[in-house]
């Protein structure tokens, strides 16, 4: 299956962008991208994703063809989370299993403790589990027992007004170091086009910088959460050659959930776009069609 152009929806929250793909009527299936990315980047999954499957794959703000609201508050991860639960209840989609990447898979976990009864299956794919407060512990203290360099842009965001001067018109130099980089096979032509389009609409250089700007205030967030358990079956999948989710993000994550699986790719931080037939065929073992 593949999935169509983005398509346009007012909801009480702002104006959101969403690709769809598979049977209108079939399980709704909902995929959240990451940084910096868009639902696009869910295209080569779906392909070799089993029949069966409505596939909802939303733009979060500030990135794909949804707004760019340049109020910082918006992007605190649980307001985006907001932001999804809107246009899905739009859509009337009420149960459904749920997918994110990167900051996505931090959406989605927000997503599953504000509508935990709507969210029948939860695949979390690298990135931090929000409530393991000592794995997610563990890798500060690393990072900071190393030089931590691998980190330099999250800083480099955070720096008020920087992104906002320095990124437009340089849109597919800034792109290229991290979709070239960070990935150890060429990272597909189509894919990079299509982010390069979406860095370029004016403002998301400051929007896309607010996920960062953001997050010392959803870490005080994050850490009222130790004792949370997800109660619905979860799968995280990560690529095991990722320079910044470390290793360390997997200390103790079973501890955080009721039920979980853990699988493994040769990949880098964009597995799905790397290696998306591996990643599709974890998520064809562990998601429902029924």
């Amino acid at each position: 299956m593949h999935l169509s152009e983005p398509k346009q929806r007012q909801t009480p929250r702002g104006r959101f962008a969403w690709r769809e793909g598979g049977a209108p009527g079939g399980k709704a299936l909902v995929m959240i991208h990451g940084w910096p990315e868009s639902s696009y980047c869910w295209e080569h999954v779906a392909a070799y994703l089993k029949a069966g499957f409505r596939i909802i794959a939303p733009d979060l703000r500030g990135l794909g063809d949804s707004e760019r609201s340049p109020d910082i508050e918006h992007y605190r991860k649980q307001e985006m989370a907001q932001d999804v639960i809107s246009l899905l209840d739009q859509l009337g989609i009420d149960e459904f299993q749920l997918v994110g990447h990167d900051w996505g898979g931090i959406v989605a976990q927000e997503v599953a403790l504000a509508i935990p009864d709507r969210v029948q299956r939860l695949v979390i794919m690298n990135i931090a589990i929000i409530n393991n407060l000592k794995g997610n512990q563990e890798v500060i203290e690393k990072v900071r027992a190393s030089s931590g360099a691998a980190y330099w842009y999250q800083h480099f965001m955070q720096t008020p007004g920087l992104p906002e001067a320095m990124i437009p018109g340089a849109e597919e130099t800034w792109l290229g170091h991290f979709l070239r980089t960070w990935n150890r096979d060429p990272f597909p032509r189509d894919a990079f086009d299509e982010y390069v389009r979406t860095f370029r609409i004016p403002g998301t250089p400051g929007t896309s910088s607010n996920y960062y700007r953001t997050f010392h205030e959803d870490a005080k967030r994050w850490a009222t959460t130790a004792d949370h358990t997800w109660p619905m079956p979860a799968l995280y999948i990560y690529g095991n050659k990722d320079k910044v989710i470390i290793p360390e993000y997997l200390n103790h994550i079973e501890e955080c959930f009721a039920d979980l699986r853990v699988k493994e790719v040769e990949a880098g931080h964009f597995l799905q776009e790397e290696q998306p037939e591996a990643v599709a065929g974890y998520l064809n073992d562990f998601l429902d069609t029924a």
